[in-house]
């Protein structure tokens, strides 16, 4: 069993809205990751339904000539449904202790076995592009490398590109983004 998949993280947005879209620099950067996937064999390409997710999502498809599969699995994570001053804090508590769940949030376990689920579903020898946000991603990416933390969260860039290959039950995490 092999399959490889291509977990990006949306381009620049103008904010954290479900209907947040991308800012100018967005759309440009949109462009450069669809030029970018030119020499990558995909056959499906799944995003968050969060537009700022879509409207990164869609010029890679259009150039691929690709249906864009959308899955609210992929939005991003919630951390609380109240505002939390120290919300920084509390965030990086959460890479820590997987099951730490603030009011009307998900923990990190729960953010990341949704995650995961859509990755299960791809069928074997599958090159899938997952389009979703910074939080989400980290905790996917963790699910393959423990390393992948808090710090490494802060790292991400918009846009920003991970190829992980999971042949059997060993995963290769790699950033491939410039």
């Amino acid at each position: 069993m092999e399959k490889i998949i291509y977990i990006v993280r949306h381009c620049s947005a103008e904010g954290q809205p479900p209907h947040a879209d991308l800012t100018a620099e967005g759309v440009l950067q949109a462009g450069e990751l669809a030029k970018f996937f030119d020499g990558i064999e995909i056959d499906c390409m799944i995003t968050s339904p969060f537009k700022r997710a879509l409207r990164t999502a869609w010029p890679i498809a259009e150039r691929k000539k690709l249906h864009v599969q959308v899955d609210s699995r992929l939005t991003e994570r919630v951390l609380s449904s109240r505002d939390l001053e120290d919300w920084l804090v509390k965030l990086e508590d959460t890479f820590s202790d997987l099951h730490l769940k603030y009011e009307g949030g998900e923990s990190s376990g729960e953010a990341m076995s949704r995650a995961c689920n859509v990755v299960d579903e791809l069928g074997d020898g599958s090159r899938t592009v997952l389009v979703t946000h910074g939080n989400l991603m980290t905790l996917l990416l963790k699910h393959y490398d423990k390393r992948f933390d808090f710090e490494r969260w802060q790292a991400l860039s918009n846009p920003d590109v991970y190829r992980v290959q999971i042949t059997d039950d060993e995963a290769d995490v790699k950033r491939i983004w410039n």
